[in-house]
């Protein structure tokens, strides 16, 4: 992938670089995977004849048992030290069931335009703003979701033993690290 350049013209701001296809397969993959997973989240959550005659989504009132998935939907409120847990809970589960809908409607969305804009065999991209953005919100639900599957916390080396079956995984993970920031970057005035 070749970092991201900045094109202003009359017709606008536009965010361009190029993949090749070994790199968009890889991307693509990974954006369909969490879009899966987000979107088998959406379509677990209970029927309400509430919401039938209002219009109104709800959402799941409990948090995702998967790891991945709760990093990508945490809670609304933390437990502090001392505080009631019964009562966090409940202002959770009411908030995560109002809310939860429109949060994966928008992480989906986002992925969509990656997969939209990302040319299947590699290639140039161009991106409008409104395009950097969403692509800018699904490359950081990746990284979530991968970093969580691969256990990557502050204390996780930039490299991996090659005997580590994480390994290749890591370097992807730099990879999308490296494509966010390049993105970002490009994106500043």
């Amino acid at each position: 992938m070749r970092k991201w350049t900045r094109k202003t013209s009359l017709s606008g701001l536009r965010l361009r670089s190029e993949m090749d296809a070994r790199e968009a397969e890889v991307l693509r993959s990974l954006v369909g995977a969490v879009t899966g997973l987000l979107t088998d989240r959406a379509q677990s959550a209970p029927q309400d004849d509430l919401a039938a005659l209002t219009g109104l989504q709800v959402g799941n009132t409990t948090p995702p048992e998967d790891p991945r998935l709760a990093r990508l939907l945490p809670e609304f409120h933390r437990s502090e030290p001392g505080s009631p847990d019964a009562e966090r809970a409940g202002l959770n589960s009411a908030l995560r069931g109002l809310h939860e809908p429109e949060i994966i409607a928008t992480k989906i969305a986002a992925g969509s335009v990656v997969l939209e804009t990302l040319p299947p065999q590699g290639g140039k991209i161009v991106l409008t703003a409104e395009q950097a953005d969403a692509w800018l919100t699904a490359l950081n639900d990746v990284r979530l979701a991968l970093g969580t599957a691969l256990g990557v916390d502050a204390d996780t080396p930039d490299r991996l033993d090659s005997a580590d079956p994480r390994a290749p995984h890591l370097d992807v993970y730099h990879w999308l690290t490296w494509m966010q920031d390049s993105l970002l970057t490009a994106m500043a005035p």
